[in-house]
Order: C-alpha cells, then structure tokens, then sequence
C-alpha cells in the first residue's frame, strides 16, 4: 500500500492531485484543514491537506501462480532499481513519476516520510533537510515581498503628500511668505498627516496651523477704570493720524467712551490743524506738546478721561536722536497705564519692515496695525512680522474714510488669503 499527503487550496484540488498521481481507484483516508495561525497569516493563505491510499498489489487471488507472479514482480523491481533502469515513457509507473515530478516542482504536494510498503522506502535525512530549505526560501522570500510592498506603499503615499505640500508651497510664496517660514509650517504638520490623505485635508492642516500662528487680535482694553494712555508710533507716511481718528470715532461715538486726543507731530506741516479737525468735528479735546516734559505736566489733566489717544511724529528708524526723543515720551507715562501700537503700512517691503519693527523693539514692546490693505494684492508681509516680532496683530485699515475703513485683523480671512482664497 502507498500512502501520501497532497495540500491544496481547496478539498476538491487536493483530490485531484490524489487522483492524477495515484489513479482513479485511490482512497481518501483523511481530510485535514489548515489556517495558519500568529504571523504566518500574513504571508500563507489557508488550505486542506488529503491523505490518500491505494493498493499497490492486487490480493484478490491467493492461487500460487498469483504469488509467483509477486515474488516474479518483486525480483523485477528490484533488478529495475539495481540497474537505474528507466520505466518506458507510456507506461503507468512513467506516468506516476512525472505527475509526481510536476507536484513537487509546483510546492503542491509536500514529500512526507510516507512508507512505500511494496518498496519498503522512506524518505532520506537530506531529502528532509531539502524540503525544510525549500521552506524556509519560501517563507523568506515571501516575507521579503510583504516588506516591499509595504515600502512602496509608505513611499507612494509621501510622494503624494509631498506634491500637495509643494503645490501649497508655491502658493505661499506667490503671497510673498518667507520660505523659512512655510518650511516650519510644513515640517509641523508633517508628523500629522496620516495615509492616503486627500488634498483637502492636507490644505486644512495648513490653514489651521496658520491661523493658530496668527492667534487672536489684540485691541484696545476700554474696560480699566484707570485712563489709558495709548500711542501710535512708526514711520513717516503710514498713516498714523487718520488711523487714530478712526480709532477715537469708535471709541466716542460707539462705545460711548469719554476721549482725549494729543499730538506731538510738530514736525510735519499741517499735521496738528490735521488732527484738530477731526477732534473738533468729533467734540473731543486735543493738547499738543513738544517734549516729554510737557506730556508729564498735562497727564493729571487727562486723567479725567477714559482713553487718550497719542499722535507721536513719524521718526526715521536711523536716526539715534530722534529714537531718544520718542523714548523719553513713551517714558512720561507709566508702563502699567500705556499701551503702544506701532502703525506700519501693508505696501512697505519686508526688508524694510524687518529693519523698523527691530529699530522699535528695542524701545519698547508693542502691537502691530496694518494700513493701506487696499493698496497691495498679498497678506504675505503681515504674516512675516507677526512670526517675525512675535507682537500681537490688533487693527487693519484700508481706504480714507472716517469712522470706516477700519476693523481688527481676522486670522482665518488672512489664511484664507494666503492659500489662494477670498479673505
């Protein structure tokens, strides 16, 4: 009798196989399932395992001719396998042996230590020791093929993620944001993005970074008891006068607020007869100085006041004098009752504006007001000073027109303008 083992994907297949090698006649014995448990599922699928049986010799017949012929077939055999003879190619043992053949080349069947009991054989140590190679060759390569698939799967979905990131990139820098500052946004949300992203969630992950990097505007608090006194500094032309009359319209006519306004812009032609316009048109009083000393001497004065708004003059952000003249005024006042808003113009070059907000950092701290927003297409700049300076953006104007054209900086409008949208 001959036993053997043949493993395929299904039960039917294995029968086959049985049948193919040992013909029609054989008998299944065993039906054994296999699913591969712990690791090896990632790599092995499941499969039944037949064990099937068929009588080599006949023992219908117990006549001594019957034996004879045996004992004939037996000296035979063991001539044929004494002398390496080959069976002829249509005969059925020839047949055998190539279905077998073809099995194990395939990995569909496994050779066992089957015992051939006519041959009375059994499978050799290095016949063992092959089929555990082939194994392990199988297992590794497989396991090798998982992991490359899994790399390119990981390297497929940065590519994708990077071209998005880059398309958002360039866009950036269209709006005149510093490369510097685009690659910290990309380097931060990079360790957030997961697989398979879409472009909408990388481009949402960008506009909330930046809106948090912007943060919330800072205004002026009008709800202290004690007066404050608030200046505007900067530049020459950034429109600081027209800015706090638009400032002290809301602050009179809105929130009911009792405001003083004073000037120590004597510098420019016609700035003070400027501001008394408007404070007379507004009804609200308006003190002019020259020095530091003439500020601390009128200070009890205001105090009557809710909010005094301080003109100062447009000083050149090189010249040391006039630096001094500005620190000196910002000193008549006490720190805890003083806020200090540096005004500076949306259409100024970065490299300019870096050079002045460093100039005024090291006088004094402030917040940051943008004009002229209605004279330039790009946001970029206002970004770069906010990361830059690290001072709180408060208000934005655009246009001349008092009380309007005047509102506080809105972080999702400006994230919106930089990726390309409508603020």
């Amino acid at each position: 009798m001959i036993i053997k083992k043949y493993i395929a994907t299904t039960e039917k297949e294995a029968v086959s196989l049985a049948k193919a090698e040992l013909g029609e006649d054989v008998t299944i014995m065993n039906i054994k399932e296999n699913n591969p448990k712990g690791l090896s599922r990632l790599f092995k699928k499941s499969s039944v395992e037949v064990t099937a049986a068929i009588d080599d010799v006949k023992t219908e017949s117990k006549t001594p001719e019957r034996k004879k012929e045996h004992t004939d077939f037996a000296k035979l055999q063991q001539a044929l396998d004494g002398n390496g003879f080959t069976p002829a190619p249509d005969s059925k043992t020839a047949r055998m042996e190539e279905n077998k053949e073809r099995l194990f080349r395939n990995n569909q069947v496994i050779r066992d230590n089957v015992v051939d009991v006519v041959g009375g054989k059994m499978d050799s140590s290095n016949e063992i020791e092959q089929k555990l190679n082939t194994l392990q060759d199988l297992i590794e390569k497989q396991m090798a093929q998982s992991i490359k698939d899994e790399q390119k799967a990981n390297e497929q979905k940065e590519d994708k993620n990077q071209g998005y990131l880059e398309l958002i990139k360039k866009q950036l820098l269209q709006n005149e944001v510093e490369a510097v500052y685009i690659d910290q946004i990309m380097d931060e949300i990079k360790g957030s993005l997961g697989r398979n992203v879409s472009l909408d969630n990388v481009l949402a992950s960008v506009y909330q970074k930046i809106v948090l990097k912007i943060g919330q505007p800072h205004m002026i608090d009008t709800d202290n008891e004690k007066t404050k006194f608030i200046f505007f500094i900067g530049p020459t032309g950034v429109g600081k006068t027209t800015t706090i009359a638009k400032i002290a319209s809301t602050m009179k006519l809105s929130k009911k607020l009792k405001v003083a306004l004073v000037t120590s812009d004597t510098y420019r032609i016609a700035a003070v007869e400027q501001l008394r316009t408007y404070a007379n048109i507004l009804s609200i009083p308006l003190k002019v100085v020259y020095t530091a000393e003439e500020m601390e001497s009128i200070r009890d004065e205001l105090l009557a006041f809710d909010i005094v708004l301080i003109d100062t003059a447009g000083r050149s952000h090189n010249n040391a004098e006039q630096k001094e003249d500005l620190i000196k005024l910002l000193a008549s006042v006490p720190e805890d009752e003083q806020e200090v808003f540096l005004v500076l113009s949306s259409t100024t070059k970065y490299n300019d504006l870096v050079r002045i907000s460093q100039v005024y950092s090291e006088m004094t701290k402030y917040n940051l007001i943008f004009t002229k927003l209605d004279e330039t297409d790009t946001v970029g700049n206002i970004y770069n000073l906010r990361v830059l300076t690290g001072a709180p953006l408060s208000y934005a104007t655009w246009g001349q027109n008092v009380p309007d054209d005047i509102g506080k900086f809105n972080a999702q409008k400006i994230a919106k303008q930089l990726l390309g949208g409508n603020g």
